[in-house]
C-alpha cells in the first residue's frame, strides 16, 4: 500500500522522489559506463595508428626518425587541408541552396487572369445570388459632361505660316520685338 499525505490523499513526498532517485542512479552508472567505454576506444585507436617510440642512438638514425615524422606531418596537413576546403565549399553551397530556398517561398508565379464582360445585371446577379431581381440601369447615374472648345485651340492656325514669318532675320527680329 502506498503512504499517502494525512490531509490530501497524495503520495508523501518520500515516496514520489524515489522513482525519481532511480532514475538519476540509473543514468549516473550508464554515463560512468559511457565514459570508461570512450576511454578504452582512445587506448585503442592510439595502440594502433601511434607505435611505440624508440629513441635512436646515432645521430644518423634521429634524421631518418626525424625526417619520417616531417613527411607524416605534411601528409595529415594535406588531409585537413582537402577537409577544409571541402567543408567551406559544402558549406557555401548549403548557403546558396538556403538562400534558393528563401527566394522560392518568397515569389511564385501569378497566373494570367482572363478577362470577363459581364453586364451590371450579371454582376449583381453572381455576387447576390438569386435574391437580385431588379435590373439597374448604371448608366443613367452617372453624370454628363459637355465638353468645351477652348480659345486656344481656336487660335492656333497653321503652324507653317508662322515658321516661315519667323525664319530668318526678319523672323527673329519680330520675335523680339513682340516679347519686349
Amino acid at each position: 500500500m502506498i503512504q499517502t499525505s494525512p490531509c490530501h490523499g497524495r503520495p508523501s513526498a518520500s515516496v514520489s522522489s524515489s522513482p525519481q532517485s532511480l532514475l538519476l542512479q540509473i543514468a549516473e552508472k550508464m554515463l560512468a559506463e559511457e565514459a570508461q567505454n570512450k576511454e578504452k576506444e582512445k587506448m585503442n585507436y592510439m595502440e594502433e595508428n601511434c607505435p611505440v617510440l624508440s629513441m635512436p642512438g646515432c645521430m644518423q638514425e634521429l634524421q631518418e626518425l626525424c625526417r619520417k615524422l616531417h613527411k607524416q606531418i605534411d601528409l595529415v596537413d594535406e588531409e585537413r587541408y582537402d577537409m577544409e576546403t571541402k567543408m567551406k565549399k559544402s558549406n557555401k553551397e548549403i548557403d546558396d541552396l538556403k538562400l534558393m530556398v528563401q527566394d522560392l517561398k518568397g515569389k511564385f508565379k501569378k497566373p494570367a487572369l482572363k478577362k470577363v464582360r459581364m453586364s451590371a445585371d450579371a454582376m449583381l446577379a453572381a455576387l447576390l445570388g438569386s435574391k437580385h431581381k431588379v435590373s439597374i440601369d448604371l448608366r443613367s447615374n452617372l453624370k454628363q459632361v459637355k465638353k468645351e472648345l477652348k480659345e486656344e485651340e481656336k487660335q492656333t492656325g497653321d503652324w507653317r505660316k508662322n515658321i516661315e514669318d519667323k525664319a530668318g532675320m526678319d523672323g527673329r527680329k519680330k520675335m523680339f520685338e513682340t516679347e519686349a
